[in-house]
């Protein structure tokens, strides 16, 4: 197999809807704590799944759209990501960060044909790493940036507070395609 060249990544095209985005995930959080939304996520996505079949949470409610696993799963590639999104902040000055196509991943990562039990499970695992690793931020830290391809400059506690935001989004969306694969 060949190896092929990783494309550069797109001019920031549109920032009118990349501040939408960082403004609802912002908003999402509003004065709650980052850390603590991120500490509880897993808990809260393993008692909504327990009562419920496999069958059920495999269930694309509406077309085109996750799963309740795909979700699950879709936050497990965040916390790779945003993992590797700190650490590159960190570690280098003003780096470029790079988007990733979320619908690929899950699509790639069979997440719907994955035990939703082994899944949580998983998403735990992780996210005990990731809480590790914002704990591990030191104060001076926050300030620094990175330079995103679609939102532009972002700090780390810029992200810190987006990742927590997405987790709230993300939550809202199981529990409403969880109703709807119910026939709720």
């Amino acid at each position: 197999m060949t190896a092929t060249a990783t494309p550069a990544a797109p001019p920031i095209t549109d920032i009118s809807k990349s501040a939408a985005y960082s403004a609802k995930l912002m908003g999402l959080l509003g004065d709650r704590d980052s850390l603590e939304v991120l500490r509880s996520t897993p808990d809260i996505l393993a008692k909504a799944i327990a009562p419920h079949p496999a069958s059920v949470l495999r269930k694309r409610p509406f077309e085109g759209k996750w799963t309740p696993c795909e979700i699950i799963g879709h936050l497990c590639d965040g916390d790779f990501i945003y993992g590797y999104r700190v650490r590159l902040v960190q570690s280098q000055d003003r780096p470029q960060i790079l988007p990733m196509d979320q619908d690929l991943w899950v699509v790639g990562q069979r997440y719907n044909e994955r035990d939703p039990i082994e899944l949580i499970e998983q998403f735990r695992a992780l996210r005990r790493i990731t809480v590790a690793m914002w704990k591990n931020v030191s104060p001076e830290q926050l300030d620094r940036v990175g330079v995103h391809a679609e939102r532009g400059e972002e700090s780390l506690r810029t992200m810190l507070k987006m990742h927590a935001g997405h987790d709230l989004s993300h939550i809202d969306q199981f529990t409403r395609y969880l109703q709807a694969a119910l026939g709720k």
